[in-house]
């Protein structure tokens, strides 16, 4: 593959993959099974302060990425887009996407956000232009204190779905499916949608993209 067919096939990759993300999360929003941890905390924070998820989601991202400064974390492109285009694509869906009110509906609509969310994942993470802020935040961390990603992961991610469970957040039976199902699910997804490396790096992706985080080990 030439340089610039991978070059476009890795960011239609990049691009589908975030905004099937924002699907995937306002999908879980209209099933009201439970939410992935981030987002616990970033519905908490809307029912407080009356933003949209969306918005919520990107005011969030955006903090998280200032935390990469003192950690020495370097974004990528990726990084950078994560930050808007997950929260635009949720708000766009949630526009567009009618109540779920009986479980016939919603416990379908649960399971495709998950899956969903598994593709998604390993569209975006499989083009390889750095990981998203919250994901990076796992790897600065272990970087910094010498702990194990596992433990990072958990620690934050607990802390993030008290926090939100709080304010207001779901947590559910999709909170618990979602922790078990994301991480073979994008394993799976990395594999189908691997684009092969350039032989030279790119200025616009950050080295060492953390594969690992995702994949919690």
């Amino acid at each position: 593959m030439s340089t610039q067919a991978r070059l476009g096939r890795r960011l239609v990759q990049l691009y589908t993959g975030l905004a099937l993300y924002g699907a995937s999360s306002a999908l879980l929003v209209r099933a009201g099974l439970g939410l992935e941890p981030w987002n616990v905390l970033h519905q908490g924070l809307a029912e407080l302060t009356g933003l949209t998820i969306g918005v919520v989601s990107i005011v969030v991202g955006a903090a998280v990425l200032l935390l990469w400064i003192p950690l020495r974390q370097r974004p990528g492109l990726g990084t950078i887009s994560n930050v808007f285009v997950v929260g635009l694509a949720m708000d766009g869906t949630l526009a567009v996407l009618p109540d779920a009110r009986t479980l016939a509906v919603r416990i379908p609509l649960m399971l495709a956000g998950i899956v969903l969310n598994g593709v998604a994942t390993g569209l975006y993470i499989a083009a390889r232009f750095g990981p998203g802020p919250r994901d990076g935040l796992m790897t600065g961390l272990h970087r910094r204190t010498g702990r194990s990603i596992r433990l990072m992961r958990t620690v934050v991610e607990v802390a993030v779905v008290v926090t939100g469970f709080l304010l207001g957040g779901t947590i559910g039976v999709g909170t618990l499916l979602y922790a078990v199902a994301i991480g073979p699910l994008a394993q799976l997804f990395l594999r189908v949608f691997d684009v092969p490396a350039a032989a030279a790096g790119s200025a616009v992706v950050a080295a060492g993209t953390p594969e690992r985080v995702i994949l919690r080990p």
